[in-house]
């Protein structure tokens, strides 16, 4: 009898050491700004929007599982790779572009760490930025840092799912009116969230960042399969977290006629409601997706900028690190100054996205269909058919963005 558990038990050390890169895409990816676009859309539109989250994960999934393919088949980065056959301008375009979209998010990330905590105990926001940037910091000086991010990113996220769903179970929302969500429908002054939305969670730049994350975990060519499911099974979760924070909202807040501005502004409304446990819960949430994204981001930035001018990106590299710290330290700066995330940054931030975020998901689809890609690492025509789907949504998110921002 005893052989059977310590199968058992083995199997699940096995699954867990597999899910590490997965689970940290999900993790950078949802962050405060996904919090807080869920969290109006729920507010404003109930349950109504609900499909879009199935759309972003499906796509998210096909970019995030070519990004890992490419990985696995190159000895060299993906950044090296795009100065090898494309060409170096281009990779510095590419590189750049996602160092900067990086460093201009960096600021809300550090901010919602620090309001969480901040409101929690009715303190001063400086000091829980200092903390928790002192605190990002000091994780890059241990030996085995890829270990310690993805064992944080997993704690974190284990945190949020619970922290959500005990959230909802309280909420107690109508089932049958969750279902009807699931139909795509389009409701009026939703647009332009819908497209914010979208972008929030079909992240080009962490489905881009999977490659690394593979070469960096070590995985092998004849590893594929398991890197797919884990690659899957990441993005399933994001989407997870996405629906609950948007069942919340709406269940809470929208059927109440409660207002909300901010992700944070949700955990006050369900202290009234529901005392002052369920708020704290749901800080806490918001606290694990701003902390996670906060270092996650910041070491997306860093490894890029220092793959595309040093040609180095092993996360144990001097030089990775310091251009880590150098992210974690703009979103101090300027969440110290501001206090927040200022306008002009965000329109900054949305502009470089606008043009980096379509080259980079076209050149993803292309070297996924590289003839130097191992034939079984190729994309599939249904891989190539989201691509292609991706792509266009990602151009008509660029077309009404630009029309937003810049002529209304």
């Amino acid at each position: 009898m005893p052989t059977p558990s310590i199968k058992e038990g083995s199997k699940i050390k096995r699954y867990l050491k597999k899910i590490g890169p997965g689970i940290i895409t999900a993790a950078l990816v949802f962050g405060p700004g996904s919090l807080t676009i869920n969290t109006k859309l729920g507010a404003s539109f109930g349950y109504s929007l609900l499909w879009v989250l199935v759309l972003t994960v499906i796509l998210m999934t096909a970019f995030t599982k070519m990004s890992a393919r490419i990985g696995l088949d190159s000895s060299v980065s993906f950044i090296e790779r795009i100065k090898n056959e494309l060409g170096r301008p281009l990779a510095f375009l590419v590189g750049i572009g996602i160092f900067l979209t990086t460093a201009s998010f960096q600021a809300g990330n550090t901010v919602g760490a620090a309001v969480a905590f901040s409101e929690l105990f009715s303190t001063s926001l400086v000091l829980w930025i200092i903390l928790f940037t002192s605190a990002a910091i000091f994780l890059l000086f241990f030996k085995s840092f890829y270990k310690i991010l993805e064992k944080l990113m997993i704690g974190l996220v284990v945190l949020m799912l619970l922290s959500f769903l005990l959230t909802i179970i309280m909420a107690s929302p109508d089932i049958s009116e969750i279902l009807k969500g699931f139909v795509p429908s389009i409701p009026k002054g939703s647009e332009y969230l819908i497209i914010t939305l979208t972008a929030s969670s079909f992240s080009i730049v962490g489905a881009f960042y999977q490659s690394y994350l593979v070469r960096e975990k070590g995985w092998k060519p004849n590893e594929v399969k398991d890197c797919m499911n884990e690659s899957r099974n990441g993005i399933i979760v994001l989407g997870l977290l996405s629906t609950l924070v948007m069942l919340c909202a709406s269940a809470v807040l929208h059927q109440n006629n409660i207002e909300v501005r901010s992700a944070s502004d949700l955990g006050m409304a369900l202290e009234p409601l529901f005392g002052p446990l369920t708020s704290s819960v749901f800080m806490i949430g918001f606290f694990a997706a701003s902390f996670s994204s906060m270092v996650g981001n910041a070491t997306i930035g860093g490894v890029i900028l220092a793959d595309t001018f040093f040609s180095e990106s092993n996360l144990s590299s001097f030089r990775v690190r310091s251009m880590i710290i150098l992210v974690v330290l703009i979103g101090a700066v300027v969440a110290y100054i501001f206090g927040a995330l200022p306008l002009e940054l965000i329109i900054f931030a949305q502009g470089i996205t606008i043009m980096i975020v379509p080259l980079a998901a076209v050149i993803i689809l292309i070297f996924a269909n590289s003839k130097k890609m191992a034939v079984e690492l190729k994309n599939t025509k249904y891989s190539n058919v989201m691509g292609v789907v991706g792509i266009l949504v990602l151009l008509l998110m660029s077309a009404y963005s630009i029309d937003y921002l810049f002529f209304k």
